[in-house]
């Protein structure tokens, strides 16, 4: 059996009422329509199955008045995927698309960097910009999972199985981590929200919500270091990644591991 994962991208949502506005702090064509897609990822190898991030459900959905297409739970059927039988979930980052979900996997440990949760839990939490992205159920979730003993964070840069690493990037959340995992492909790097897009990281441009921008641009050069090739960047939230990656039978889920069909440029 091969020591390298099947990675998949599994999209659950999107939001196409965008412009290029709220995907880019400097854009000349600011106005100009622009989607954005919602996704989680499955690592598998063998029996091993690791899941990262959780999306958010229905009832989340409702309170931000930003539907969902499927369930999370439910799109993750077609793999066979039983969310009780999930054991390890690693938290890119507290925010509710990344983390609405948690609640569903009740026997998960949870893989999280210890600056998201000081900062989800911190000071920064009093100011209203800084606290839209989270929800406080998801967080207080996240400290049962500490209190009951299925919690082991990170500190920077770390390991969750063999061949899977975390790598704290920041920026976009204090605590934000990029996945990196290695494929038949190459390294390949999950960036989560470290690039929504892949005009972030390939063209230097940062989103708008931002806690700290250095950070931000610097975890672009970063996510380049940890990928085999820039086609082995996964951006978070791009629609292109449908474009680039093969369909693995429903049309919701995309094998990532052996490499686009196609190259960036």
């Amino acid at each position: 059996m091969s020591n390298n994962w099947e990675v998949f991208a599994i999209k659950y949502a999107d939001r196409n009422a965008r412009t290029r506005a709220d995907s880019f702090l400097f854009d000349d064509n600011h106005d100009a329509p622009h989607a954005m897609d919602y996704f989680i990822w499955v690592l598998r190898r063998g029996d091993e199955v690791l899941l990262v991030d959780t999306g958010y459900d229905d009832e989340e959905a409702d309170r931000r008045s930003r539907p969902i297409r499927l369930n999370p739970v439910e799109a993750l059927m077609p793999l066979g995927i039983d969310p009780l039988s999930v054991s390890t979930i690693i938290v890119t980052h507290l925010h509710y698309d990344h983390a609405g979900g948690i609640r569903h996997f009740p026997n998960a440990v949870l893989h999280l960097q210890a600056a998201e949760m000081a900062f989800a839990t911190g000071p920064c939490m009093c100011h209203g910009l800084l606290k839209a992205p989270f929800t406080a159920e998801h967080v207080c979730e996240a400290i049962h999972r500490l209190y009951s003993g299925r919690m082991i964070f990170h500190d920077g840069d770390g390991e969750v199985a063999e061949g899977v690493t975390v790598h704290r990037i920041g920026g976009h959340s204090r605590g934000l981590q990029a996945v990196r995992v290695r494929t038949d492909a190459g390294w390949l790097c999950l960036a989560s929200d470290a690039a929504h897009y892949y005009e972030n990281v390939l063209d230097l441009k940062p989103f708008p919500i931002v806690v700290d921008l250095e950070d931000m641009m610097n975890g672009f050069q970063t996510l380049r270091r940890l990928a085999s090739s820039k086609d082995l960047i996964i951006p978070g939230h791009d629609p292109l990644v449908r474009e680039f990656f093969p369909s693995h039978g429903p049309e919701h889920i995309i094998r990532l591991d052996q490499g686009p069909t196609r190259t960036l440029v």
